[in-house]
């Protein structure tokens, strides 16, 4: 099921015309900064193929002096890097080269596949930002297209909430869990 839902995801990203998608990843930018730009640390992934573009808030960040880390695969983990020197990791995404940072961001920004209305993102199924974030002390923001809001999905057990979900259409809060 969540298999197929994944693939059914890609399949509408891949087809998001680009001149959609140029105009949401600007509002979502546009979100995203207006909203969580006055924290001074930041964990975000480094978007690649049809995600979410992470780019301009990633130099909108960097130009306001933040703090920015990227995400850097290690083993069945993620670390987070400071921004710098970049290659190209296990997965094609180019990822930070250097010493792994040690804490956690003020706000982590996370991908996805899908998103459901209690938070639960589905992600493209190895585990790494779930387990991540089972010990991150962070806000919590993923970023995606308003197509992927979707409860064709029910969350397993080990799956780490979102606080928050920014698309194109604007920004969704999810209830806090104690």
């Amino acid at each position: 099921m969540k298999d197929e839902l994944r693939e059914k995801l890609k399949i509408k990203r891949r087809f998001f015309g680009s001149v959609l998608r140029e105009e949401a990843d600007r509002l979502i930018a546009d979100y995203f900064i207006s909203e969580y730009g006055g924290h001074d640390s930041f964990f975000i992934y480094n978007s690649f193929g049809t995600e979410a573009d992470t780019k301009a808030i990633i130099s909108a960040l960097i130009s306001a002096g933040k703090s920015v880390y990227l995400p850097r695969t290690e083993g069945k983990n993620i670390v987070a890097v400071p921004y710098g020197e970049l290659r190209k990791g296990r997965f094609g995404i180019e990822e930070p080269v250097g010493a792994a940072f040690n804490g956690f961001a003020d706000v982590t920004v996370i991908p996805l596949l899908a998103v459901n209305s209690r938070g639960y993102r589905l992600g493209y199924g190895g585990g790494y930002y779930d387990r991540y974030l089972k010990e991150a002390h962070t806000l919590k923001v993923g970023l995606g297209y308003s197509f992927q809001i979707t409860d064709e999905f029910e969350e397993d057990g080990w799956d780490q909430p979102l606080d928050e979900f920014i698309c194109e259409r604007g920004i969704y809060r999810f209830e806090k869990r104690l």
